[in-house]
């Protein structure tokens, strides 16, 4: 039986430059992906890192990869998985970016009151790379403001994954940053686990035994 030992994950959030000062982004902190990378090479995984700007040290022992948008994460997500056994996503790349980025500082008083900003779509990295999965683990996870399973099941379906990590954007508690949080695992098989007042190291615990069961039945 072959070894679950290299792992792949992203974190944090994407910058899409309207400027070299402005930038379209969202409020993930990283702390999920960090979280996982620390426990997966805490295991004795071999961990590649790719993370969008965050204020986080990276766990020791694992190797980093910085970035700052969607496409410069993509081109990192695909170098990177070739000899990866397990991708998690857990990063919030943005779905649109500015249609054309302006070089030096937007200035406001050429603008007026009013400004419009054309926006396009980033590639969705998870879905670009499960067509190929070559007997790879991948691990996705959906944020939803609204039929929080449904929602998460038509992803997982979707993008070939063998786990998704759903959570809610509504839930008094928030998925960002320090706090406890509410999540649900959905595998491929239909199975559900609810996971309720965690921490990100308890989440990433659970989440990395998770792995390694479905892994096992993989082999």
């Amino acid at each position: 039986m072959k070894r679950l030992s290299k792992i792949l994950v992203t974190a944090g959030p994407t910058r899409e430059r309207l400027d070299d000062i402005r930038f379209i982004s969202n409020l993930s902190t990283g702390r999920m992906g960090y979280a996982v990378a620390d426990c997966a090479a805490k295991r004795g995984y071999k961990v590649t890192l790719i993370s969008g700007p965050t204020n986080i040290a990276p766990p020791g022992g694992v190797k980093f990869i910085e970035i700052e948008d969607a496409r410069q994460m993509e081109r990192e997500v695909k170098k990177n998985i070739k000899k990866a056994d397990c991708l998690f996503m857990t990063s919030a790349v943005c779905d649109w970016r500015p249609e054309a980025r302006v070089h030096g500082k937007i200035k406001k008083e050429r603008l007026g009151k009013k400004i419009s900003i054309k926006l396009v779509k980033n590639p969705d990295i998870l879905a670009g790379v499960s067509g190929d999965k070559d007997g790879k683990i991948l691990i996705g996870f959906a944020l939803e403001s609204e039929s929080l399973l449904t929602n998460a099941k038509k992803k997982l379906k979707a993008k070939r994954l063998d786990l998704i990590v759903a959570n809610s954007a509504r839930h008094k508690k928030s998925p960002f940053g320090h706090g406890k949080t509410d999540v649900t695992f959905i595998d491929n098989r239909g199975n559900v686990k609810n996971i309720r007042h965690a921490t990100k190291k308890k989440v990433a615990k659970e989440l990395l035994d998770s792995t390694e069961a479905l892994w096992a039945r993989k082999q």
